[in-house]
């Protein structure tokens, strides 16, 4: 479980936001929604280790996320919104170079798989600079086939992607969260999952 309590960011002079506060266990997903500017991408870095709160906590399994960061980034998967390909690199070598970066072993045929589930079958072996804006970005998303963690913090995962890849990616997200997996999602559109939490920032 992810339990979060009375969050709070300052960036600079400024709050973002302050009393945060939601868990997350297994099988359960979070909306995280509000205007531009609010904390929403703020609030998912924190939650990913990846800056510090000004105040509050955040608890992975019972336990302060910084006690054991290692295990904690283990189980997560986190892909910010500006996430990018390498774009002299092949769809498969992104795959298998972001999985070495996490330490998890990844084989051409999981790679392939992968890239396959987001429809790139044929293009595995093209360098990325040679696909589109949409195909870049399944490219990335392929990690969430390709990566097995119980936690996906996806910043705006659906940005760029058509209607086809949009629903590929929320059946995606499904499936995960009915296999005991959690989510936590910032989109500014319509999320084709069903249930779910909503924090409104």
């Amino acid at each position: 479980m992810l339990r979060v309590s009375d969050l709070s960011c300052v960036r600079g002079d400024r709050s973002l936001f302050s009393g945060v506060q939601f868990a997350v266990e297994p099988g359960q997903w979070l909306h995280v929604r509000g205007a531009n500017g609010c904390g929403k991408t703020s609030l998912l870095r924190l939650l990913a280790g990846l800056s510090q709160p000004a105040h509050g906590e955040i608890r992975w399994d019972g336990e302060p996320v910084g006690r054991d960061a290692q295990a904690f980034r283990s189980d997560l998967l986190y892909l910010g919104h500006h996430a990018a390909v390498k774009e002299e690199l092949t769809a498969i070598e992104n795959l298998q170079l972001a999985s070495e970066l996490d330490g998890v072993e990844l084989t051409r045929a999981e790679a392939v798989e992968a890239l396959k589930r987001f429809g790139l079958q044929g293009r595995e072996d093209l360098p990325v600079r040679f696909l589109s804006a949409g195909q870049k970005r399944r490219v990335l998303l392929a990690r969430l086939v390709a990566r097995k963690a119980r936690l996906w913090i996806l910043d705006e995962p659906f940005t760029a992607l058509d209607a086809k890849a949009v629903q590929m990616l929320g059946d995606l997200i499904g499936e995960h969260v009915e296999d005991g997996g959690m989510a936590i999602v910032t989109s500014h559109q319509q999320i084709p999952i069903g249930g779910g939490q909503e924090l409104d920032l």
